[in-house]
């Protein structure tokens, strides 16, 4: 049972590492979390396009900041809630957002082999951005 405990606080140790390597914008580091093939939400993008996804997310939020709300490890499993509040350039998600501030979670689930990330599962509350955009006090 000790030892289930160390690997649970070994992962959680870890995203917590990963989480700080994206909000410093450390993209020379993401390999030392980041499997060569992974794959996010069940498309095979490898760590080329991860990073390019991740560049791209800071390019159009530039305020972007990565704040975990809520962290489960079940080895080899992770999940988190993230949470943001941010200023979108333009739009996103497909909504105009326009740099006017938003908050909003990410419910993300990732597996980890050999201490890495081999795959994430991500859903944005889309909806929580809508309602915001919709408000009179936006």
């Amino acid at each position: 049972m000790e030892q289930i405990a160390v690997i649970k606080a070994n992962l959680s140790r870890i995203y917590r590492a990963y989480i700080a390597c994206l909000n410093k914008r450390d993209w020379q580091s993401l390999n030392q979390f980041v499997r060569e093939d992974v794959q996010h939400n069940n498309r095979q993008i490898g760590i080329s396009g991860y990073r390019e996804m991740l560049e791209r997310d800071i390019d159009e939020i530039p305020d972007l900041h990565f704040d975990i709300q809520l962290l489960i490890s079940d080895p080899p499993h992770v999940a988190s809630r993230l949470v943001f509040d941010c200023t979108p350039k333009g739009n996103f998600l497909g909504l105009p957002v326009n740099g006017k501030r938003v908050s909003f979670s990410e419910n993300v689930f990732y597996r980890f082999q050999r201490e890495k990330i081999e795959q994430v599962w991500s859903v944005i509350d889309k909806a929580a951005i809508e309602a915001q955009l919709q408000s009179p006090s936006t």
